[in-house]
């Protein structure tokens, strides 16, 4: 719980450019959600923040709680927990949002938050301490799983944020824009 603290308070309110170099590939952002720890590359990640008011949109998929305020712009808040099927749970201190650049395959590139309940590491992952994710059986969405990764004595879920979400671009608030009052 210390480390993920200190690495939140470390990068609050800047991006993890600045703060962490993430120029470099086969490094990871872990996460946990509930008991198990999943890890995205860093060169994904915008910016974590601590959690901040989330604005519900009607008629949206229930992983997806809403939106909020980035400095002007508005990014969609997407719950791993409920887009993966896993018990809902209140946030705590240690929850945050990790802001992700998602690739478009036509039109801009979207940033999206996922609500995650507390941050692990940045750690480098060899390629051969990754391995691909198991044939779980047809009925089984794994699409965005894109591998399993040996950290430090346990098993990391690697995801492809790029497939997170089915179809980022039908996203409404992808072309929504932000009006102050």
């Amino acid at each position: 719980a210390e480390n993920c603290r200190q690495l939140l308070d470390m990068t609050v309110g800047s991006t993890l450019e600045q703060r962490l170099g993430t120029g470099t590939p086969g490094r990871y952002l872990s996460f946990v959600l509930g008991p198990e720890t999943y890890a995205i590359p860093v060169l994904k990640v915008v910016e974590i923040i601590r959690t901040l008011p989330i604005t519900t949109v009607p008629r949206m998929p229930d992983y997806i709680k809403g939106v909020f305020n980035l400095r002007g712009k508005i990014v969609p808040a997407i719950d791993l927990r409920a887009r993966f099927g896993l018990a809902e749970a209140a946030p705590t201190e240690l929850s945050c949002l990790i802001v992700v650049q998602l690739d478009a395959v036509s039109g801009p590139k979207q940033r999206v938050g996922l609500m995650v309940d507390a941050l692990e590491e940045v750690t480098p992952i060899a390629p051969g301490n990754i391995e691909s994710s198991p044939d779980f059986g047809a009925s089984v969405d794994t699409v965005f799983i894109s591998g399993l990764a040996k950290v430090k004595g346990k098993v990391a879920i690697l995801l492809d944020v790029d497939r997170v979400l089915p179809n980022p671009a039908s996203l409404p608030m992808a072309k929504v824009t932000f009006v102050k009052t």
